[in-house]
This record gives C-alpha cells, structure tokens and sequence, in this order.
C-alpha cells in the first residue's frame, strides 16, 4: 500500500488488530471502526480502568480482549500500535511471522490523509521538540498560514487529518516511538534537533534510536534541517533518502556558513533561504525575541525558524511567532525572585541532556535534582556544570548516583541529600536551597531524572515545586 493510496482502501471488514488501550489506541480503533474495519484491540492489562475502556469501546461494535497482549488475533491483516509497545513484543514477532504490516497510530493517520492534505513540517530529537514545533506553530500563525501543533503534543494527528477543519500546513512533533512505527511517512521538511541517549530500553540500543530518530527525514521534499553542534543529526542527513533538490540546512548558536542559520552580534540571521547564500544573510530576529533567550532554546527557534523559511515563511514572520510565543510550564519557567535568589522550573529536564542545557543557562546554581535516573549515568552532566554549582539538593529513588558523580567530580560543592518520598519533600527540597543560596544565585529544579518515583508525572513535580517556592515567597515578604 503507498502512501497516497489508502485513503482509497475500501476497509470494510477489514481485520484490524489495534495494539493497547490509552490515548492513541482507543481513538485509532475508533477510527478504524467508523471506516467499516473489524477491529479487535489487545491489551496487556485487565485492571478496572481498562476494563471501563473496553465497555465503552464493545458497546459500540469494537471488540476488546484484555489480559492478553501477545497472541495475534485470527485473520489479523494489519496491526495498529500505541507508541508504547516495544518492539520486541511476542505480537510483533508472531505478526512478522504471519506476514502482517504493523503501523504506529502516526503512519495510520499518514495513510488517511485526503488528496489536498496539508504538508506535514516534522521535528524530532531528544529534547526540545514540543518547544520547537509549539514555536514553529507560533511562526505559521504569524504568517497568516492555518496551522497546528500534532503529534506527540496539542491535536491528535488522526483528528488533525480527518477532522472538518482544514489546514495550510501542520506542526508535527514525533518521537522516536512513533517513527519507529511510521514506514511511509513522507514530511515536506524536517529537523532533528539533538541526539542524546533516551529511551534506550524500548529501543534496545543508542544505534536503533538514532536510526528510528533518522526515519524523520525520509522522503523529504524541501529541508533537511540538522544541528551543526551534533555531527549525528547531520550523518543522518547523509543517509537519507530525500527527494530530489532536497536539500541539508543546518542551524548554529554561531555565525552561519551557507545554507545555515545562526546568531551574529544577537541577531538571528539566515543564510540559507536567501538568493545569494554566499555573500548575503537575512535578519530575522533578535536574541531578546526569543523567550526565555537561553542558549538551548536558542537553538530551538533557530530550527523553527529553518523549517518555516523552507516552507516559504517571510523573515518578519519568524519575529512576529517568536515575540508571540509562550513556552509551556515547567520548561525553565521562572516562578519567582526571593530575597535576591531566582527560583526556575525545569522539572521537564527529565533526562541529563536536557538537564545539561538547563544548567549552561544559569550561574551561580543551587541545583536540585534526582528521581529515576532510567539507566542514565552523571559523571559527564556533573564535570560540565561543576564549576557553577553553589550547592546540590538531592531526592528521589535514584539520588545516590548523582551524589557519587559529585563526589567523583565536585567534592568542594556542598550537598544536602533528602531521605523522604512523601509529599512535604520538595517544600524541604525548597528550603535546603534557599538555606545554601546567596543573592544573585539562581535555585534551579532541573533534576535529569524522570518523576514517576514520587509524581505522577514531571507536570505534578514541577507544580510542587512552584507551590513551595510561592510559599517560601509569602513567608519571606
């Protein structure tokens, strides 16, 4: 089946298996049901929320088996899968066995596109995609274009292509879950913003999630937009297979070569998307437009910016989207100046690349950091930072690694390690730092480590912290 032609499919009676329950299976089954398929959903778990998703689901003619997730259904032609089933599931080997396709919920929605569907502009990375795409969505909306940020953030992409509302162009952030599942995916332009290890046990290796990362470029048809600071985003330009007159753009914190973007003397400059690359650059920002102007986030509009100039957006487009763009919360959101110390939320920073960048903005810092490190060791995000740090507060599961990274490597740095889980922990967390703060310090809660040890979620983290913060303000004024 390609790509343009399935929306042609007559999927009347179609035996689908839909792969998990959660907020990309049960809507794919729907879909797949109201095109006339029989749908039949596997999911591992049999618990009471599960249970109430598949009454809702078999009361309209889908049917749901639970408990069992690794037999494959009889007279299965195709398997639709929510990004978080592993590779190496037992239903994805006795499919390949048998010989049945097996789609992510993004491939699905790739193949259902209409004939006049919108261009999909796709990012990808370890860290900074939903910023990116939110920006790049700001951009397009500056330019006049009706777009929306789809994906792995904001409008699911199955409503975005089959939704009543049409579109110019769409926003799409992918993960590497997602382009592992998306075979004939086909973006007019995309960009890989960064290559760190993340998620290595779904993937199995760093070289698999680099190359489910690199799917993101196949096929593309105008850009191919790589960091210049990581040589890998750009190897995986090279092994691309684009279409023709595709070509590679780069984007810099330094001075642009051709066919890059970049900063010079504050300003955001573009060299590629310019009729003489070679001796012309377009202004198409300032530093101060981009909010916060941390380095890495820098970056991140550089790389909005280069996806939206490929698809023809004008430079004071670019400036407009960027000065109307808000990040979202808890993505190194200051939350409030206390007796002369800045208090920031980074409690997105769940892993020590995005932790890294979060630490390069500020300094002097009394860090706060640890959760569930996820397989992640410290020792190179501690030699990085150490010169900056005033002193570490320490929680969470996984807290004695980093404190043995300090110890290898910032013994003079003082640190306060918190043994409690419970939900006064972070108003401790809180107090420790501003114990060890100086005026002109910065505390800063980005802890490179996942949440789900002590929160529901980094969301929950980050609010605790904000809420300690806050009290700690009325409590000082």
């Amino acid at each position: 089946m390609g790509s343009q032609e399935v929306s042609n499919v007559d999927w009347q009676g179609k035996h689908v298996t839909v792969a998990g329950l959660g907020v990309s299976g049960i809507p794919a089954a729907r879909v797949l049901h109201g095109l006339g398929a029989a749908v039949t959903v596997v999911n591992d778990g049999d618990d009471e929320r599960s249970r109430g998703q598949a009454a809702e689901l078999e009361a309209q003619g889908i049917t749901v088996r639970l408990g069992d997730g690794a037999t494959l259904p009889k007279s299965t032609e195709l398997i639709v899968t929510t990004p978080g089933w592993k590779p190496d599931k037992p239903l994805f080997a006795a499919a390949a066995e048998a010989g049945v396709p097996v789609w992510g919920d993004v491939e699905l929605a790739w193949r259902l596109r209409g004939p006049d569907a919108a261009p999909w502009l796709a990012v990808t990375g370890t860290n900074g995609k939903t910023t990116t795409v939110r920006m790049l969505a700001s951009i397009l909306e500056a330019a006049g274009l009706r777009t929306a940020a789809v994906g792995n953030i904001g409008v699911s992409l199955l409503d975005a292509v089959l939704g009543e509302e049409t579109y110019d162009v769409l926003a799409v952030e992918l993960s590497s879950y997602q382009l592992h599942w998306s075979p004939s995916l086909r973006a007019h332009s995309a960009a890989v913003l960064n290559l760190a290890p993340d998620h290595l046990d779904w993937h199995g290796s760093m070289e698999a999630y680099v190359a489910d990362k690199g799917r993101i470029y196949e096929g593309n048809t105008v850009a191919c937009v790589y960091n210049v600071a990581d040589a890998a985003t750009e190897d995986l330009v090279r092994e691309a297979d684009v279409e023709e007159g595709c070509r590679a753009i780069g984007f810099t914190l330094g001075a642009p070569g051709p066919s890059q973007l970049g900063v010079v003397d504050g300003i955001l400059v573009d060299r590629a998307f310019v009729a003489n690359r070679q001796k012309q650059a377009q202004e198409l920002a300032e530093v101060a437009d981009v909010n916060p102007p941390a380095p890495h986030n820098i970056a991140n509009a550089l790389a909005a910016a280069a996806l939206a100039r490929a698809f023809g957006v004008e430079p004071a487009a670019v400036r407009d989207g960027l000065r109307a763009f808000r990040p979202d919360p808890h993505r190194i959101e200051h939350v409030a100046d206390v007796a002369g110390v800045a208090y920031i939320d980074d409690s997105k920073a769940t892993n020590t690349h995005a932790a890294e960048a979060s630490l390069a903005s500020y300094d002097p810092i009394v860090w706060i950091a640890g959760g569930l490190a996820k397989g992640a060791t410290f020792d190179e995000l501690v030699t990085g930072c150490a010169k900056r740090l005033r002193g570490v507060v320490l929680m969470g599961a996984d807290r004695a690694l980093i404190r043995e990274a300090l110890a290898r490597h910032a013994p003079e740095v003082p640190v306060t390690d918190l043994d409690r889980t419970d939900t006064g922990a972070m108003s401790e967390a809180v107090r420790e730092a501003a114990r060890l703060a100086r005026p002109g310090d910065t505390v800063l809660m980005a802890p490179a480590c996942a949440s789900m040890d002590m929160f529901v979620n980094y969301n929950k983290r980050g609010e605790a912290f904000a809420d300690a913060v806050r009290t700690l303000a009325a409590e000082s004024a």
